[in-house]
């Protein structure tokens, strides 16, 4: 019989009460996390007029009692094949972990939950990038299996929720795992 630790054990009864669901569209504010995510408000409305639309997937991690402490979101079609084809290629981002929650296996969690949505939905690749700088979120994909295939520019535009386009300049890695 193997024995955990007292923090395996935390961990795994904290993790296995976390409920991974599609997002309901009241709960679109609370994307942005206290104010922290507000600059963002019409990526979230417009992703969700996609997942209407049967392109996206909204996806959050709710703790009971808590609520929402993780969010992740997948484009199943673009016109990037290379990142989601609608057919056997799918696109994640907007990955979030609250903090406090972060190095305890809801990101591990999370991913294979979305994975094996994915595969019931007959996809065999799951692609994603990640910011260059952003060392601990590559490694948490690489050791679950997403390998680096080429450099993103990581340059794009949103209008914010004022009204005004912001410019995003951020190098990533694009990385891509087959699923299935």
């Amino acid at each position: 019989m193997k024995i955990l630790s007292d923090k395996t054990a935390q961990k795994s009864s904290f993790v296995s009460r976390v409920v991974l669901r599609h997002l309901k569209r009241e709960e679109l504010n609370d994307l942005e996390w206290e104010g922290e995510y507000t600059h963002f408000r019409h990526l979230y409305e417009e992703t969700f007029a996609r997942t209407r639309r049967g392109t996206a997937i909204m996806w959050v991690a709710v703790l009971p009692g808590t609520g929402i402490i993780g969010q992740v979101f997948i484009q199943l079609n673009c016109s990037r094949p290379e990142l989601a084809d609608g057919e056997r290629r799918a696109y994640l981002y907007s990955f979030r972990v609250r903090a406090t929650y972060r190095g305890q296996g809801l990101g591990t969690f999370i991913l294979n939950r979305v994975e094996n949505d994915l595969v019931q939905r007959g996809y065999s690749y799951l692609t994603l990038n990640v910011a260059k700088e952003n060392t601990r979120a590559r490694k948490l994909y690489q050791r679950s299996g997403y390998k680096v295939v080429a450099h993103e520019p990581g340059i794009w535009d949103y209008i914010d929720d004022k009204g005004y386009w912001r410019h995003v300049d951020e190098p990533a890695w694009r990385m891509e795992k087959k699923i299935s």
